[in-house]
Formats: structure tokens, sequence, C-alpha cells
């Protein structure tokens, strides 16, 4: 039998010393009293196995039990020498007051049997003793209390019949209650923690968690350690961008208060489940290792309850997509995210082009109908981590992850374009679907998300007017759109304040040179006098929907004022009107035209309403209904900048038109080009077989007219007559036109 009790004893001793610093950690209050005796028990105990030791190397027969038991005797461990008959047991003063024993008289066989709680003896028993590493026995001890003994057992001498042993013990009594006493505490907690349903994850190193048995449990892992990385991917894709702000904050010293985010995690039954996710981070110090990590609740329940108040807060009700306060509160988000990870993102706001119309040509709930079939085109190209939403009414925005492409924004908008385009079928086959985009860079493009989107507004702005444009934000466009915006509120304060005046330029019979129409002009003049002429303002109007008040503004009071001038005695004369594509599309614009006659008492025929040929002609269908309602009322129409579209003419079988107005264009070159000439004359030839009169504007001078007086035309219009006036002045072009006709017709 070999000598082993070095080994045994180490064994012990790390049982121990584990068990000693777990006892530390959860109880500091006792822990320098609980050191200091374990300190002691192991200097006691390696001076035993020095002498056990020692004693093993000599292997002198002259040493015997007495010669140990002088030097065990005071010793504070406990101590056992015996045979392996026990026929001779020598227990230390330790060992016998364990055992409750006191002078020499008692059975040492039976004691000895108890000390190692034995039932019997035999071979087996011995081998056990002696050749365990570390033999645990419990007995009761002189109070009555269960103690707990690691015995380690050496060789001192072999006889041929008997053997000598040494045991001697480490006493475990103290540390198996602290034992009990953590399993307890462990059991409480994961029992408190299982009750509550609240997962524990902790990290030291930043690049694994330990997890607790609770989280184990909800997220179906294989153990109690996982790497960050791969919790990761336990992540929703949409919320991994939370999750690593949140890892982030540890290395910018950002998370040492308390933080809480609500992210998706793949749970133990293989679906998806809302966590709310409570972290912090304790920094380091000489004696300890930093900490990060927290608790994760499910609160799946709590966010299904909240999804119905979310929809009425957060979600668009006709496309059911996020609507402008959802795009605000994650875009500020992101916005902060993109700071702390250096991500970027793009933002692209896009607005349907002429969706006035459409909602006014096939009814709203068609255009419903259109604004959920954009917003799910719109919806198809959102990338992890990005948004799309409705921010009012035709207006939209997509939140896009940049990953170093520049086209992306571009790519993106031409591909919704074109898949938009592909809904003009059936009912819609003869409305043309477009939309623009303007776009920006986040967090480059701004110092907010506010700013940003903004920004993206501006480009889209800056290309009004001009259908599927798409536009990217270059700082310069600021100043252009903030002078834009501020002539935006100038002009509906002008609006409010009266501001607004007609201007009317005079329309001659060129058979008779009276006076039969006039054209009303719309003219801004400002409180100091200044004028601001239409091609200023009306674009701006266009654009911010102001232009329905100026239109109302111009068809009534041009009905007014005609009527006033009738009732002042003045010849009867048409007024003509301009509508924009606003206007002339609106679906009550009869009702409209209507009302307008009935409040000034003039007759419909004196009243007559201009469209340009590209307006008329870009939905022709709708523009014949339009036109036919206004016929009905008995208005007249009046296509203007005819010429332009030569090929056109076939839609005058179609429009039923009453005047044509040829371009002034033609009209400057009419004396010296040919080409000019014969197109003009074409033009009236075609409209006089239409029975369509005809109107030239831009007549500068009399040779002008008097070629376009021989080539048929009916009416001229032009500076030779007279500029825009106001109506005052207007009355006294009455005055001096009835002088100069009666001098005629004397003639």
């Amino acid at each position: 039998m070999g000598y082993n009790s070095p080994l045994g004893a180490a064994v012990v001793i790390a049982a121990a010393t584990g068990l000693i610093i777990a006892y530390t950690r959860f109880h500091p209050e006792t822990s320098r009293a609980v050191i200091i005796t374990y300190i002691c028990t192991i200097a006691f105990l390696s001076i035993i196995l020095s002498i056990a030791a020692w004693i093993y190397r000599k292997h002198k027969s002259s040493v015997d039990a007495s010669d140990i038991a002088g030097i065990s005797e005071g010793l504070n461990t406990e101590m056992i020498i015996w045979t392996d008959d026990f026929s001779a047991v020598y227990m230390n003063k330790r060992m016998r007051q364990q055992l409750g024993l006191s002078g020499t008289d008692f059975d040492y066989k039976k004691e000895i049997m108890r000390a190692f709680a034995l039932k019997e003896l035999n071979k087996e028993v011995v081998k056990d003793l002696t050749e365990s590493n570390s033999y645990e026995s419990r007995f009761k001890n002189a109070n009555g209390v269960v103690t707990t003994i690691a015995w380690s057992t050496s060789l001192v001498k072999r006889k041929k019949k008997l053997s000598l042993y040494l045991s001697t013990g480490f006493n475990l009594t103290e540390i198996k209650k602290m034992k009990v006493n953590l399993a307890s505490a462990n059991d409480f907690f994961n029992a408190s923690m299982e009750l509550a349903e609240i997962g524990i994850l902790m990290s030291s190193d930043k690049k694994n968690y330990v997890a607790s048995t609770e989280t184990v449990r909800m997220l179906g892992l294989k153990s109690n350690n996982i790497s960050i990385k791969n919790f990761r991917t336990l992540v929703h894709p949409n919320d991994r961008i939370q999750f690593d702000s949140a890892i982030k904050s540890v290395d910018s010293g950002e998370s040492a208060e308390v933080k809480s985010i609500d992210i998706r995690i793949r749970s133990a039954d293989g679906f998806y489940k809302w966590y709310a996710y409570r972290y912090k981070s304790i920094k380091g110090t000489g004696n300890t290792l930093p900490l990060f990590g927290g608790a994760i609740i499910d609160v799946t329940q709590e966010h299904e309850k909240d999804l119905l108040i979310e929809r009425l807060a957060y979600i668009d009700e006709v496309t059911e997509i996020a609507n402008r306060n959802k795009l605000m509160d994650v875009g500020q988000e992101t916005f902060e995210t993109c700071r702390l990870l250096k991500y970027s993102y793009w933002i692209i706001v896009l607005d349907i082009d002429r969706f006035h119309i459409i909602n006014d040509t096939c009814g709203y709930q068609n255009g419903n109908y259109i604004l959920r079939n954009f917003a799910h085109i719109m919806y198809k190209f959102v990338t992890p981590g990005g948004l799309a939403a409705r921010m009012s009414g035709d207006n939209f925005a997509i939140v896009l992850r940049d990953y170093g492409d520049d086209e992306l924004p571009i790519r993106t908008a031409k591909a919704i374009q074109d898949e938009f385009a592909k809904l003009a079928v059936d009912d819609f086959a003869s409305v043309n679907l477009s939309c623009s985009a303007g776009y920006s860079k986040m967090p480059e493009d701004g110092n907010s998300f506010l700013e940003v989107l903004e920004h993206a507004e501006f480009a889209l702005k800056s290309s009004v007017g001009s259908n599927s444009s798409i536009c990217g934000y270059e700082p310069s466009m600021h100043d252009s759109i903030i002078g834009r915006t501020e002539l935006e509120k100038e002009l509906a304060v002008a609006i409010k304040h009266n501001e607004l005046q007609l201007f009317y330029q005079p329309k001659i019979d060129l058979s008779t040179g009276k006076i039969m129409g006039v054209e009303a002009l719309i003219r801004w003049i400002k409180p100091d006098g200044t004028i601001v002429k239409p091609d200023s303002f009306v674009p701006i109007a266009e654009s911010s929907h102001l232009i329905g008040k100026i239109s109302e503004f111009v068809l009534n009071e041009g009905c007014r004022q005609n009527k006033l001038w009738q009732k002042m005695g003045y010849p009867n004369i048409v007024m003509s009107i301009n509508f924009t594509s606003s206007d002339f599309y609106q679906a009550d614009l009869r009702d409209k035209v209507f009302e307008a006659l009935a409040k000034s008492g003039l007759d419909a025929e004196w009243l007559e309403v201009e469209l340009t040929e590209t307006l008329a002609l870009s939905d022709i269908d709708y523009a014949v209904s339009q036109m036919n309602k206004l016929r009905e009322l008995g208005v007249k129409l009046a296509m203007d900048d005819f010429g332009t579209g030569y090929s056109s003419l076939s839609y005058l079988q179609i429009l039923p038109i009453t005047l044509l107005k040829l371009d002034r264009s033609f009209i400057i070159d009419i004396e010296h080009d040919n080409i000019a000439y014969e197109i003009v004359s074409s033009v009236i030839r075609i409209a006089k077989s239409k029975k369509i009169e005809t109107i030239a504007e831009g007549i500068e001078n009399p040779n002008q007219e008097d070629i376009l007086r021989k080539a048929g035309c009916d009416f001229g219009q032009g500076y030779l007559y007279g500029k825009p006036m106001p109506a005052e002045k207007l009355q006294d072009f009455f005055e001096q036109n009835i002088k100069q006709t009666s001098k005629k017709d004397q003639k």
C-alpha cells in the first residue's frame, strides 16, 4: 500500500477552499473569522502531514503510537492512529472531545467505528479507509450535534499480521452548514426568479453571457453560458441595432445607470417574444471584475395590449403603415444610434404627383386605394432597422440603412416609381400615376432626425412642378427653400388681409375695334406698394395648396366686377379667368362656378374659363367631362397657348371649346416668318371649320393686327391695346374705346 496522504489532503483542501470562497461571497459579515479559522486549520493539517510524511520516509520500526501520540496530543485537529484490526487504537485529545470521551476507559473498537461511521469491520472497509483520498464520516458529537469529518489516511508501518495507519481529519461541519445555507439561498433565489419569470444575464468580459436558470428555461438555451455574438442571433433582426447600442454603451460608459430596451428574442417555443431588457454596467476595481448585464422580463402580453393603443397613436388608418408620430419617435432613436454606432441611414420623402386630381377624378375611395397600394409598394423596400411611414395626405417617407451605396436612394425611388406606374390599369388606365422624391442622409445632413427629414423635404420641394423627379439634398437648397417658405407664409397672410387684386387686360374685336372682353390676371400688391407678379407666387401657391383660395378669389371677384360694369352701363364683355390643374380637376368645379355666378348675378354667357393645352390633354377623358359640365351652364371655354403643340389639332374634334388663343410665340414672327404665318393661318381655318372663334395674344403693332385680321382671326390681345390694369383704369379704357369706335361708326 503506497503513501497517498498528500494527494488526498490536496483534494480535501481544494474542496474546502471552494466552499470557504463561496461562503465569504454571500456572508461578508463573518468572512474574516471564517478565513482565520480556516488558515489555522490548514496550518495544523500541514504539520500533521509533514509528520506523516517524515514517518513514511524513515520507515523506522522504532517509531510507535506513543511517539506519534506525544506529538499529536495537543494538535487542534482530529487524529486517529489505528491498526487494521482495530486492536490498537489511539485518538488524540481533539478527537476524544468530539466523541465525548474522557479518560482511557472506553471501547476503542466501538468508538473508532463510530468515528469512521462504520457498521462492521472487514477488509473492504479497511480498503475504503486507506485507499480513499478523502473518506467522509458523520457522527453526533458530545453535544449531540452531527459532525462531519473528511479523513485522509496514511500507512505508518506494515507488519506481516498487522499494519499501522495514521488518519487525520478536517472538520467540515461548519462548511457543510454553509453549503446547505448557500444551496438554500440559491434555491430560494432561483425559485423567486422562476415565479417572477425574471431571467438574468451577466458578463464580465463583454464577450460571453452567464445566464440564470430561468433565462435558460425562457429562451431554451443549451447551457448557462452563451457568447454575446450567439445571443445576438436570437434577437429579432429589426431589434439588433438597439441591442448593439446597449452592448456598445459598455465601452462608452453610458450604461452606469439602469437603462431599459424592449426587444424581440426567439424563445424556447421557437417564436419571437417581447422582452424588457434592463441593464447597467459596473466598473471593475482592484479586487473585482467589471460586470455588465441585467434582467430580462417577458412583456409580450403587455405589448399585445399596447398594440391597440399604438395602432391609434402610431399607425395610419388608411394605409396601415406607420404615421408621422411613429416616424418621428423611431427616427430620433435611429439618429442617436447612428451617432453611437457610426451607422448611416437614408431618408427618402415621396410625394404622389397631382394626387388631388386623382382624388377628384376617381373619388376618395379610389384615392384611398391608391394610397394603400403606394404604401405597400414602398414597404417592400424597407431594410432591417428601417421604416416606412405616411406623414400626411399623399406625403410618405422611407428610412433605409446605408451600406455605402450612394446610389441606393435614387435606385429605390426609381423602383418605387416603376412599381407605382403599374397600378394605372382598369379604373386608373387613363390616370398618369407618378411620384417625386427628395432624399437626405443621416446623421450627416442634420443635427436631429427632424432636421434631416426637413432637408429631404427641401430636396423634394426644390423640384416642385416636375413630375417623377428625384433630388438629393444640397446645403445650397436651404436658403432657397427658406425663401420659398417665408414667401408662402407671407402669401397666406396676404390672402387673409386682402392684398390680392385683379388686373384686367382688354381683348379687342379685330373687325370693329371694340372691346369684347378682358382677361383677369392676379396680382399681389404688398402694403408698401410692391407688385408681385403671378410667376413668383402662383407655383408656391400650387405646391402649398393655397392655390384653391386664390382661384376662388379670382372666380368670385371676376364675376362681381363684370356684373358691376354692366350695372354701370358699360358694354357687355366676356370675363376670362384662368384655372390651374388643381382647380380644373376638382369634382365640385361646376358647383363652384354656378355658385359664383349666382352670387354675383352674372349671366353665364359673360364668363369664360381659360385652360392651357397641357392641362386639357393630361387627362383627356376627364377634361372633356369637366368641360361639358361648364358648357351646360352656358360658360364659354378657351384653350390658352394653342399652337405650341401643333399635333393637338386633332383634339379640336373632341374638346368642347369655344375659343382658341394663338400663342404669342407665333405672333411675334408673323410679319417676317412665312412658317409662323402658315401655322397661324392653318389653325384659324381649322377653327372656323369647327365654328370655334380665335384670338391672337401678344399683338404689339398695327402691322401684326392687319395680318391677323386678313387671315380671319376674330379677336386680338396685347400691348397694342393695353397692358393689364386695375379696374378703375379699365373704366377709362372703356370710355376711350367707346369714343374711338363711335367715330369709326360715324364715318
